[in-house]
Parts: structure tokens; C-alpha cells; sequence
């Protein structure tokens, strides 16, 4: 076992953690107060159903085995006869635990769902969105990762798919599995005739600012090893994320007049979610042109939403499967060291293609069974109360209690005669 790689893989797998939380705080704060919490619980839960079903099936049929170049077999259930000692090889060459890697790739199944929930907010059942999480991970992820990670048909392409952290089984695989879902779950009440504004720029900023933290976990730390091309990696995703916050806001300000937080922020998660197939691949420079690229085009994306008609809540469309298919297909003409090229960018098109037909019509039918039978859509009485109190039974800011309104800010005549004494 190489100490060095693996203690790279353990710190990268917890960077990759708090991502999800970090998404939480992302899209808690772009929804209106009273769906604040069901937004955050809808990221958060997923941290507790995917990493169980990962266990106890998912990493078997992501990374065991080949059956049809499809998904993997179920010969790793459980982790069956997997121990500490039980060691692999990474792309370095060198051995690390089985373990680590495992709960690397675990988080990336993890976030992938929870990337979708923001598309969705303010009018799902979360029991409903529970299940919708299980199921999708099940039919949809594990065997997506299997066709990039697992030695599937992407992977045997000749050449085979670029995608060195996600951009195909992650981004544009959430991004298009959140747009099937949205036209069968429907338009929120009010959606473009009601003011639906974040109600807290400054937490969606933090997390922002976690999810930037931990995606350098997420994109260095898939070399799985402490080398030069995870440096490389690593700085190309600083890189491209500060290019596409700076193209964002130019669009922005050309189109709208105004530079906002909320552009900057969504800027940089375009940059990062697009620089995440690609990173590993292409020089500095690739890496700021992708990120440009991304941050403008994913910024006048955002708007098609209004057009088309499909209500998106929070522009997981627009930015993850925009900006994942920018990263994916960029890469195969900006790959350094002879790997880009006609053949490269035709393999990287059936690569982002092919995930966007499969998971689109998985994902249609998996919620339209959903809907049928338990239900997916929440009553419009709940929506327009809030679902954190139908939900959850919970509200995210307690304005009359202690030390809160008015109520905190007055003392009791009581209270004034003991300051007094």
C-alpha cells in the first residue's frame, strides 16, 4: 500500500462530502423561506440513502465485473471478502485500499441526485423524492458510472472517452435526469407570474464557497493518486472556475446591467462543473477558455427556461448539463499531449449523447411511475403554505422566539427593575 496515495484518496473522499452539504446551503438559500429546510433536507438525505444502497449493491454493479459492457455484476455485494488489506492499483501504478476507493466513488453517487433536487424545489413530496433518490440511483447512476469508470462501452471506446471526474455520469447525467423529471412533476404555482427571488444571497455564497473547497477533492483526488497530473488538475479547476465567474458576469452585465452575487456564485459552479470532465486533460490556457466558454454560455442557458416553458427551479439545466456538455466536448479538440482531435471530440459527443438519451428516458418513466402511484407532485395547499412546515413540521427562521423580533428587542418591565439593581 502506498501511504502518500492513500491518504490523498481519504482526504479527497471527505472534500467530496462536504460538497453535498455544501449544495445544500447553495440551494437553500436561492428558494423562498418557507421551502428553505425541505430544499437543504432534500441534498442532505441523499448523504443517507445512496452511501447504504452503495454498500450494499452500488459499488458492486459500478465496479465489478462487466456484463454486456452495460453495468457490473453482483460479485462485490456487500463488499463481500473486501478488508483493509485488500488493495488496488491506481492510475499511478501504485496500491491502495479497495476501501478508500470505494468511499471516494461512493461520494460522487452521493452528490449526483442531490445535484437534481434543485430543479424541483418548493412542490415535491419528500417521501416521494426519497424513493425517486433509490430508484434513480439504482437504474440510472450506478450503471452510467459502470459505461465511463467501471470498464463498460464508453470506456472501450476507441478512443475511449475523456472524462476524468464526472462530466458525463455526474453533471450532464443529473442535469438531464432533473429536466425529464421537471416536465413530469410540472410548473411551481405562480412560476413567471410570482416573485421568486433567493431570500439569502449570503448563504447561497457559502456554499458556493464549500462546494469550490471540495471540488478540488472531487476533481484532483479522481487521479487517486498524489501526483503531478492531480496538481495539474487541481490548478486547471481554480483556473477555469475564476474564468467562468468572470465570463458570467461580463454576459451578465452586458445583458442585464448589473454585476450580481447570485451571477458570481452561479458563475463559478458553471466553471467547476465544467472544468470536471476536462481538467486532467488540457493546459492552463484550455482550462480558461472552457471556463469563459462555460460561465457565458451557461449564463444566457439559464434564461431558456422562460422560454420553453419548463420551470427549472434552480437552473440545474441550465449550468450542469450546459456546462457538463461544454467540458465533455471541449476537451476533445483543447486535450494536450496528442489526445485531442476529430476521432477524441466524436467519442466525447456519443459519451455525452448517449447519457443524455438513456437518462432522460429512464428518469421520465421512473417519475411518471412515481407520480401514478404514490405521488410525486406535494398538493398545491402544501406548496403554497411551504413545505418545510407540511414536510418536515419544522420552519427555517423563528422570528418570534427568544431573542427574535420585536419580542427579543423589548425588555419585560420585569426584566428592566433587575438590570436597574
Amino acid at each position: 500500500m502506498n501511504v502518500g496515495d492513500t491518504g490523498f484518496v481519504l482526504i479527497s473522499a471527505a472534500l467530496v462530502m462536504i460538497m453535498t452539504p455544501g449544495l445544500a446551503l447553495f440551494y437553500g438559500g436561492m428558494v423562498r423561506t418557507k421551502s428553505t429546510l425541505n430544499m437543504l433536507m432534500m441534498s442532505f438525505v441523499s448523504l443517507g440513502i445512496v452511501s447504504v444502497l452503495w454498500v450494499l449493491y452500488g459499488h458492486s454493479l459500478a465496479f465489478s465485473g462487466d456484463v454486456g459492457g452495460f453495468v457490473g455484476n453482483l460479485d462485490l455485494v456487500g463488499l463481500k471478502g473486501v478488508t483493509g488489506d485488500t488493495l488496488m492499483e491506481n492510475f499511478a501504478g501504485r496500491k491502495i485500499p479497495v476501501f478508500a476507493f470505494s468511499l471516494f466513488q461512493m461520494l460522487f453517487a452521493v452528490i449526483t441526485p442531490a445535484l437534481m433536487s434543485g430543479a424541483l424545489a418548493d412542490r415535491v413530496k419528500f417521501g416521494s423524492w426519497m424513493v425517486f433518490v433509490a430508484l434513480w440511483v439504482t437504474v440510472v447512476y450506478f450503471p452510467i458510472a459502470h459505461w465511463v469508470w467501471g470498464g463498460g462501452w464508453l470506456a472501450k471506446l476507441d478512443p475511449a472517452i475523456i472524462d476524468f471526474a464526472g462530466g458525463t455520469a455526474v453533471h450532464i447525467n443529473a442535469g438531464i435526469g432533473a429536466l425529464a423529471a421537471v416536465l413530469v412533476v410540472g410548473k411551481r404555482v405562480g412560476f413567471k407570474r410570482d416573485p421568486m427571488r433567493p431570500h439569502n444571497l449570503t448563504m447561497v455564497l457559502i456554499g458556493t464557497a464549500l462546494l469550490w473547497f471540495g471540488w478540488f477533492g472531487f476533481n484532483a483526488g479522481s487521479e487517486l493518486a498524489a501526483d503531478g497530473t492531480a496538481a495539474s488538475m487541481a490548478l486547471n479547476t481554480q483556473v477555469a472556475t475564476g474564468a467562468a465567474m468572470l465570463g458570467w458576469l461580463a454576459y451578465e452585465r452586458i445583458r442585464h446591467g448589473a454585476f450580481t452575487t447570485l451571477g458570481a456564485c452561479s458563475g463559478a459552479v458553471a466553471g467547476l462543473v465544467a472544468i470536471t470532465p476536462s481538467g486532467g486533460n488540457v493546459n492552463v490556457f484550455g482550462a480558461m477558455l472552457i471556463g469563459v466558454v462555460a460561465g457565458a454560455v451557461c449564463s444566457w442557458a439559464v434564461s431558456l427556461k422562460f422560454k420553453l416553458g419548463y420551470d427549472d427551479s434552480l437552473d440545474v439545466v441550465g449550468v450542469h448539463l450546459v456546462g457538463g456538455v461544454i467540458g465533455t466536448l471541449l476537451v476533445g479538440f483543447l486535450a494536450i499531449n496528442g489526445a485531442g482531435g476529430f476521432a477524441q471530440f466524436v467519442s466525447q459527443a456519443i459519451g455525452a449523447f448517449s447519457v443524455m438519451g438513456y437518462t432522460f428516458v429512464v428518469t421520465f418513466a421512473l417519475a411518471w411511475v412515481i407520480q401514478k402511484t404514490i405521488g410525486f407532485r406535494a398538493s398545491e395547499d402544501d406548496e403554497v403554505t411551504g413545505l418545510d412546515q407540511t414536510s418536515h413540521a419544522e420552519t427555517a427562521y423563528d422570528f418570534g422566539g427568544a431573542g427574535g423580533g420585536l419580542s427579543g428587542a423589548v425588555p419585560s418591565a420585569a426584566a428592566s427593575k433587575k438590570v436597574d439593581a
